[in-house]
């Protein structure tokens, strides 16, 4: 079965109204977070001062046969116009089920401006989307596709600092985001002590206990705060390098022998995971399979993964379908990861979800196993991203 077109769309999503009152606002539209920009005091309160505006881009395949798929990223009009420009036009006519060969063509489509960054985010939409399709026109869920299921449901972890409310939704595990870093100093690392204290106190030692850092440290500032946090029993330290700095992770692994660590949310292709993994740098791999190269690039991965003795935990896996489907069947995946978002109070069904999409409950979850990713979304909720 051929493809027939490949096109950038938007997803116009009818306006939900929450029907339960939150008890409080949620921690991330208003906590800092350490972050790249926070040496930079016009930038340092909030992400949100700093990043982007684009909107998510979804990208719609249709088949010869009129079945049709969608996957989805972000970072708006450039990638939106790299699927539309570039990518989309050379695939038309190529066979749905030659996945390796479509995403071995993306990559070296891209040479010529970089595969890695935006480019990665537009061959992800495309290659999602091309599963969704596949598994529509087999009428089988994309996780069986895969080899079937490896468990009934994957426990998740929940990432975000209102944790009382976490708890209450039955999770057992949690990522906090860090709050300060090198341009807060020792000071920082004092109040980094005391909130990480706190939240082990609050969820007691049975639980598991995360740090995400966000790229936001240097090797030595990682060793100070690691070492001062050992008491408190840190699972993980996530990303606190800058992802291009590779010398530095060496180096991180070499002073930090006994912290488990962990990157990838900012890696693109599969290669620097293939390095990461050569060079023992990290003991679980992080890729955002709406990032990294969508699914094709995420089992490839997996297979890293599997061959050195390595996890697969996808960023934000269980936020939606497709990380959903790749995690529940990939033997490397011991974890989902979900971040809430949702104001405490409010029930993910209320506010978490698109159509046909599963939710954790009780910390755990089964993906959809209707055909494709599962997603029940309407075909007229999608309009060409740059108009017809």
């Amino acid at each position: 079965m051929k493809i027939k077109r490949i096109e950038a769309v938007r997803l116009n999503r009818p306006t939900h109204q929450l029907k339960t009152s939150p008890r409080r606002e949620p921690w991330e539209p208003r906590d800092e977070v350490a972050n790249p920009m926070s040496r930079y005091t016009r930038f340092k309160a909030h992400r949100s001062l700093w990043r982007p505006g684009w909107e998510d881009v979804w990208c719609k395949v249709t088949l010869e046969n009129g079945t049709w798929g969608v996957g989805s990223t972000i970072n708006g009009r450039p990638v939106a116009a790299i699927i539309e420009d570039h990518l989309g036009q050379h695939l038309v006519g190529e066979d749905v089920f030659a996945t390796d060969k479509i995403a071995d063509m993306m990559f070296r489509l891209t040479k010529p401006y970089g595969t890695v960054g935006l480019a990665s985010y537009a061959i992800s939409a495309i290659d999602l989307a091309i599963w969704d399709a596949l598994g529509k026109l087999l009428e089988r869920p994309v996780f069986s596709l895969l080899g079937g299921p490896k468990q009934d449901a994957i426990q998740c972890y929940a990432t975000g600092n209102d944790v009382d409310w976490y708890q209450e939704l039955g999770f057992r595990a949690f990522k906090l985001a860090c709050p300060y870093g090198p341009a807060d100093g020792t000071e920082g690392i004092r109040r980094n002590e005391e909130f990480v204290a706190s939240v082990r106190d609050q969820i007691g030692n049975d639980c598991d206990l995360m740090l995400d850092c966000w790229m936001a440290f240097d090797v030595e500032y990682t060793v100070q705060l690691a070492e001062t946090l050992r008491p408190y029993r840190i699972k993980w330290i996530e990303e606190t390098l800058v992802p291009e700095d590779l010398d530095a992770h060496v180096a991180l692994r070499r002073r930090l022998p006994w912290q488990t660590l962990t990157t990838g949310e900012h890696w693109y292709t599969h290669a620097p995971f293939q390095w990461a993994a050569n060079h023992r740098v990290v003991d679980i791999l992080q890729p955002d399979i709406n990032w990294v190269g969508g699914l094709s690039t995420a089992r490839k991965i997996g297979a890293i993964a599997d061959a050195s003795g390595l996890s697969v935990i996808l960023h934000a896996g269980g936020n939606n379908p497709f990380g959903q489907h790749f995690s529940i069947a990939a033997p490397s995946v011991p974890w989902l990861e979900c971040f809430v978002g949702t104001p405490p109070g409010v029930p993910l069904e209320e506010g978490w979800r698109l159509p046909g999409q599963a939710i954790p409950v009780n910390g755990y979850l089964t993906p959809s196993d209707a055909p494709g990713f599962g997603l029940e979304i309407p075909e007229e909720w999608f309009t060409p991203y740059f108009g017809r």
